[in-house]
């Protein structure tokens, strides 16, 4: 493919992300007129930094073409770790800073397991993830965690607006463009995704490609400190059970970023995690069982990869070029 041609093919990938955002908040605001109010708009937003964080996390690992399904565990288990500390009277600091230091050792754990005991993906994560998920509720025998909470400053992250917009919102631009710096404008993210591509090549280019993949899977662990972070300060509590609704939605956002702009990066992540977000704050809205919500997102993940499989886009593409030639030489 030329030059040419990719920037056109991205331009109507772009564009078609585009009418979909466009149908979608048409659809709900036909429903629901609040829809498009700037209050909702700012939920919107503010809902979505914790899924997008997670889901940022999870694109590094999958630009290696490996998964990592351990995540809902760790949130869960950095969330409790982080409460028990707080409720402890730690300081909220330092209680971060050790949540920071287990999310850290989970990666590791997975990196290490995956990059150089050569254990399948799925299954060291799922096994990983099982146990987090598991031992997140020794801290309090299954019940929430929520003493001291409101004088840590812990809430203020969710509650806090500077110029309209939550912290939360901030925090997450914010991880963005950091992760947007390293993965596309850095060696590191070059030699990631020639990882990715090709393992055997790049490890004879001479990328160390073990040391790679366990770094994808710590940034991806890391990532996770703060989802758990946004969940207690929404919520008010750390719970054993604060990372059970990220799997779909963290999936979703990749892979429906991947079958929009195809391939993983940060910014296809970004505009999946903001369709997901649509989607599920629209069902919100009009009193949607919350029980549809991972049918839905799974049907927009499916939905998304075949309407937007190579060979379905190319078809698109073509059809859309001969009509637009047909329009410009009339």
């Amino acid at each position: 493919m030329t030059k040419t041609n990719a920037k056109r093919a991205a331009f109507i990938r772009v564009g078609l992300y585009l009418v979909i955002v466009a149908a979608i908040t048409l659809a709900f605001y036909i429903v629901e007129p609040r829809y498009v109010t700037s209050s909702n708009i700012t939920a919107i937003l503010r809902h979505l930094a914790a899924t997008g964080l997670a889901a940022l996390g999870l694109t590094f690992v999958v630009v290696l073409k490996k998964f990592d399904l351990s995540f809902p565990g760790i949130i869960s288990f950095v969330a409790m770790t982080i409460g028990y500390g707080i409720a402890a009277g730690i300081d909220l600091y330092l209680s971060i800073f050790i949540g920071l230091l287990v999310s850290i050792a989970f990666g590791v754990i997975n990196g290490y397991a995956v990059s150089y005991l050569k254990l399948p993906d799925i299954v060291t994560t799922i096994a990983v993830g099982s146990i987090a998920g598991g031992a997140a509720f020794l801290f309090s025998g299954g019940p929430s965690i929520f003493r001291n909470f409101f004088t840590s400053g812990l809430l203020d992250i969710n509650d806090g607006r500077w110029f309209g917009l939550n912290y939360s919102t901030y925090l997450l631009v914010a991880m963005y463009a950091l992760s947007w710096f390293y993965l596309h404008r850095s060696r590191f993210g070059n030699s990631l995704y020639a990882v990715g591509y090709n393992e055997k090549s790049a490890f004879y280019s001479g990328v160390n490609v073990r040391k790679y993949t366990c770094i994808a899977y710590v940034l991806c662990s890391t990532l996770m400190l703060f989802s758990a972070l946004l969940v207690i300060a929404e919520t008010g509590k750390s719970e054993p059970i604060a990372g059970n609704g990220f799997l779909m939605p963290a999936f979703a956002s990749v892979f429906i970023g991947i079958a929009f702009f195809g391939r993983a990066s940060v910014l296809a992540t970004l505009a999946g995690t903001v369709l997901i977000s649509m989607v599920l704050n629209g069902f919100t809205l009009i009193n949607i069982p919350y029980y549809w919500s991972d049918g839905a997102t799974s049907m927009l993940m499916l939905v998304g990869s075949i309407l937007f499989s190579p060979d379905t886009r190319d078809k698109v593409t073509g059809w859309i070029k001969a009509r637009f030639h047909q329009v410009t030489h009339a």
